[in-house]
């Protein structure tokens, strides 16, 4: 039933979702053509361009920018807004600078249910941080965090490595193989096309949402 001052949305119509990722692919962004060959003890574009290659020499995948064409695919990551968010350190959601204080910068992950004294000494993600208002509302809209979430304030992090289509020699092109996280030091990371990057966080304390939210803001 609508309530008053609510419009019936035309027929055929599909209601967009009320949260959609940043860094969420959409349906009319598309992986763009691009011929991989051998080229500096690794792979390469035929007609590669100095944008194609990070800091690191990595190489990425190209894809077309077209956020909010179509319909969110939220299964897949856009590698060029994951990458700009991880680096520049903003919310995965909204894209504003992510939530930092004297305590560490804000993520939330996915938590498979092991208790948090178990957790290793430091942790690898493919996740952005996140501004507070994006977090809260996420741990209620995703049905994956709603199962189960830890929020962390990080104190020291890293750019570890990166997840993407890891290339082998053939003839007359390299071949894709198989998809892989790669560290930065590994020699293979030569043989990558990234999809995303991959942060160590190190040095973190587990926080509480909710109280996060009441505390006095520095």
């Amino acid at each position: 039933m609508l309530t008053a001052g609510q419009r019936r949305p035309p027929l055929g119509t599909v209601r967009r979702p009320d949260l959609v990722p940043y860094i969420t692919r959409w349906s009319e962004e598309r992986d763009l053509d691009a011929r991989v060959v051998y080229r500096r003890g690794g792979i390469g574009y035929a007609d590669e361009q100095v944008h194609d290659r990070d800091e690191n020499g990595v190489l990425w995948g190209r894809v077309s920018h077209l956020p909010g064409k179509g319909r969110p695919e939220f299964g897949k990551v856009h590698a060029l807004r994951q990458r700009r968010a991880m680096t520049r350190l903003l919310c995965q959601v909204c894209a504003a600078p992510a939530d930092c204080d004297e305590d560490g910068v804000l993520w939330v992950l996915g938590e498979d249910g092991n208790a948090p004294d178990t957790w290793p000494d430091d942790v690898l993600t493919s996740h952005p941080p996140v501004c507070l208002p994006c977090a809260v509302k996420s741990v209620r809209a995703c049905p994956h965090l709603r199962e189960h979430y830890v929020a962390l304030r990080v104190h020291h992090f890293a750019l570890a490595g990166v997840y993407g289509a890891l290339y082998r020699p053939a003839f007359p092109f390299p071949v894709a193989s198989d998809a892989a996280g790669v560290a930065l030091d590994d020699p293979r990371v030569r043989w990558v096309r990234a999809g995303q990057l991959i942060m160590r966080l190190e040095d973190f304390s587990i926080v509480d949402l909710n109280a996060e939210g009441v505390r006095p803001r520095s």
